[in-house]
């Protein structure tokens, strides 16, 4: 059984206005869509920590950095739909553009220091769309707690840093990342693949977490990124626009590994950009 669809803001407002008469906590999962495991696993979590839980679906197009990238984004709100009633969703908002920013809309939510580097210098522009978004969904659903990913580890960190600094009264939770049988981070991207590509994109992960091995043993931080980033290039993957170390808890740059970490990376395979990131723990204390 497919979850109920509601496209406009009054519908929405009026649905949790009515679960809140009831006494129901509330929680959202913010998603573009094209859903698998990785999303209704966040479903999932939200349902342990609420009575209610809202399911967003808004390919948001201030977050895209090319027109071609935002037409290509997979489109599947049927299927979707189709899916999240089984996991025990209780509502799918999916609004249009209008809904979201109408006529005249000029507003834009920037948050500064966990959005710069990393994603933030490939991407110009794509966290403010973030942010802009997210605001806007937190406020629309009035949630009290909201569920992300930590595949898009700067992207939780920019939404968390927006929800604390703007005083939006909602707890945002980061969950692990779901990763394929092969250890390759579940992604809509991923099916862009060719079967050839999808093979390659097995390396990435297991590059990563041998060199998170390597870095906890004590390896230089430098020798060890770089011996890396060699080892993706030569399993087939085109260019690495990053593959740095950085604090777990606010992303600052790391050297020496002398506080729980993240090894974060983005890398090109043909035309498809995919992202990941491991957990790096701290050198113990001489």
């Amino acid at each position: 059984m497919s979850v109920p669809i509601v496209r406009t803001l009054a519908e929405l407002r009026a649905t949790v206005a009515a679960w809140r008469r009831d006494g129901a906590k509330v929680a959202v999962v913010p998603t573009m869509g094209a859903l698998h495991e990785g999303h209704l696993s966040l479903v999932r979590a939200a349902l342990a920590r609420a009575d209610r839980v809202v399911v967003t679906l808004f390919v948001n197009p201030k977050q895209f950095n090319s027109a071609a990238d935002l037409a290509a984004y997979p489109r599947t709100e049927n299927e979707d739909a189709a899916k999240l009633g089984p996991v025990g969703a209780h509502l799918l908002y999916a609004p249009n553009a209008e809904e979201i920013y109408p006529e005249g809309f000029s507003t834009t939510v920037s948050v500064s220091g966990v959005s710069e580097g990393l994603c933030g210098a490939f991407r110009p522009g794509h966290f403010d769309g973030v942010a802009t978004v997210v605001t806007k969904l937190f406020l629309q659903t009035g949630a009290d707690v909201a569920l992300f990913g930590e595949k898009d580890y700067q992207q939780f960190h920019v939404v968390k840093r927006m929800a604390r600094d703007l005083d939006i009264p909602i707890e945002v939770v980061g969950c692990p990342t779901v990763r394929e049988a092969d250890g390759l981070a579940m992604s809509s991207r991923n099916v862009r693949l060719s079967p050839i590509e999808r093979t390659v994109a097995s390396k990435l992960p297991q590059i990563l977490f041998a060199t998170a091995e390597r870095l906890s043993a004590g390896e230089p931080i430098a020798s060890a990124l770089g011996e890396a980033k060699g080892a993706i290039l030569a399993a087939g993957f085109r260019e690495v626009e990053y593959l740095e170390l950085r604090a777990a808890a606010d992303l600052s740059p790391l050297d020496p590994l002398d506080r729980p970490a993240r090894l974060l990376v983005a890398a090109w395979l043909g035309e498809t950009r995919l992202i990941d990131n491991v957990e790096v723990g701290a050198l113990p204390s001489s």
